[in-house]
């Protein structure tokens, strides 16, 4: 007996926030590469509606593409994940060489490419104190 499972999609607001966290970034940092207050953050975060330009620039802050903004689903992402872990053995089965390895490898290195950009924007941030400590 098939069962299927229907996921309801969730606003853009809590998009935003859910890759907000996933990327380990406060609400206040959020804000600070948008140029808003931590309010207004709060605000998009709560929205059912964010117009194309906003959420471009939300995007580039969060180091992730429009349409990958839009169509995030965190559900996909523990899916992804778990399927690259229990897919991670070297047999030649007939069913894993009909496993794409794009499908598997991606959700991974989009989020080694996110931790890669968080770790260069932390050494930014400490370069900058260093410089005020020093002069």
């Amino acid at each position: 007996m098939d069962t299927a499972v229907y996921y309801k999609s969730a606003s853009i607001g809590k998009k935003i926030e859910s890759i907000r966290n996933l990327r380990g970034l406060t609400q206040e940092e959020l804000a600070n590469g948008l140029g808003v207050s931590k309010q207004a953050v709060s605000k998009l975060e709560q929205s059912e509606k964010i117009e194309d330009e906003r959420l471009s620039q939300i995007a580039d802050v969060l180091g992730v593409t429009l349409d990958g903004l839009k169509g995030f689903r965190e559900d996909n992402v523990f899916i992804n994940t778990n399927n690259f872990y229990d897919t991670t053995t070297f047999t030649h089965s007939p069913v894993s060489a009909n496993v794409s390895s794009q499908t598997i490898n991606n959700p991974i290195e989009k989020i080694i490419e996110l931790y890669e950009s968080l770790l260069k924007s932390e050494r930014e941030k400490v370069e900058i104190l260093l410089k005020k400590i020093e002069g």
